[in-house]
C-alpha cells in the first residue's frame, strides 16, 4: 500500500494505515488520511483526491484561515467539518532559542488539548463512526494540529509510541517543499527557524506531557474529552483489521 500520496500542490498527504495496534491487529489502509491544506486542490490534484472516495473531511484550521486559503472543493456526498482545536495564537508565546524547537512545539500541542475540548471530542467521535470513513484530517501544514489529533487516534487503538512518533516525523520529508512554498508566497518576510520542522522529540515530549498531566492518554480521552467506551469500540471495529 502507499503511505505518501503525491499531489502537485500538496506537500504532506499520507495514509495512516499499516501500523501495528492492539492485540496484534493493524490500522486499516484507506480509512484514515492526514494532509496539509486541501484548499489548494484543483485540476489533476482534485481528480486524484476524489479518486480516494473520501467521505468526510475534518478541517482543524481557524475560520479566518479557511476564509483566507480556501476550503476543500465541494464533492457530492462528502461531509465537511470545520473544527478548530487551537484557542491561543502562537505569537502570544514567542519562540525562544534556549527552549528549542521540539520543546516549543510540544508545549503548543499540549495547549491545544485544553483549548477546544468540544471540537477535539467532535473530531474523535466523527472519526470513530464507521459510516464516515474514509476520513481525511487536515490543517494548514498537516503537522501540528493534525499531528495532535492523529496521535490521539493512534493511541486510542493501541499503536506504539514509537510508531506514533515515527508517523509524526514523516512530515519532515515535506519540510523543504513547505519552506520553498512559504518563501515564494512571502519573499520579504522573516521565517522562524522551526518552520516546517517535525522533530521526533516534539511528539515524544507531547505524549509524555499529556500522560503526566492526566495519568495516561486514555484517561485524557475518556475523562476530559468524555469519549465513551462505545465510541472507542466502534473506532477499533472499523479502523483495525481482524477482530479482538
Amino acid at each position: 500500500m502507499i503511505r505518501h500520496i503525491e499531489f502537485a500542490n500538496l506537500c504532506n498527504f499520507r495514509d495512516v494505515g499499516g501500523y501495528t495496534a492492539m492485540d496484534g491487529r493493524t490500522v486499516r489502509w484507506q480509512r484514515l488520511y492526514r494532509a496539509d491544506s486541501l484548499g489548494w486542490l484543483a485540476g489533476d490534484d482534485l481528480k486524484t483526491f476524489r479518486a480516494l472516495r473520501i467521505s468526510t473531511v475534518i478541517d482543524l484550521r481557524h475560520a479566518f484561515e479557511v476564509e483566507r486559503a480556501g476550503r476543500v472543493p465541494e464533492t457530492e456526498g462528502q461531509q465537511y467539518h470545520n473544527l478548530p482545536i487551537e484557542g491561543r495564537r502562537w505569537d502570544n508565546t514567542p519562540y525562544r532559542e534556549e527552549i528549542g524547537v521540539a520543546r516549543y512545539l510540544a508545549d503548543r500541542y499540549l495547549e491545544s488539548t485544553e483549548d477546544r475540548v468540544d471540537n477535539l471530542r467532535t473530531a474523535l467521535e466523527t472519526v470513530a463512526r464507521a459510516g464516515n470513513a474514509p476520513v481525511v484530517v487536515h490543517c494548514a501544514a498537516g503537522k501540528d494540529r493534525t499531528g495532535v489529533l492523529i496521535a490521539l487516534i493512534l493511541s486510542m487503538v493501541g499503536v506504539s509510541e514509537d510508531d506514533i512518533v515515527a508517523d509524526y516525523a514523516l512530515t519532515g520529508l515535506a519540510t523543504e517543499r513547505f519552506v520553498a512554498d512559504w518563501r515564494r508566497r512571502h519573499p520579504d518576510a522573516p521565517m522562524w527557524e522551526g518552520f516546517g520542522l517535525a522533530p521526533a522529540d516534539t511528539m515524544r515530549f507531547f505524549l509524555a506531557d499529556l500522560a503526566d498531566r492526566h495519568g495516561s492518554i486514555e484517561r485524557y480521552v475518556t475523562r476530559v474529552l468524555q469519549i465513551s467506551p462505545a465510541t472507542i469500540a466502534e473506532l477499533h471495529a472499523h479502523l483495525l483489521t481482524g477482530t479482538s
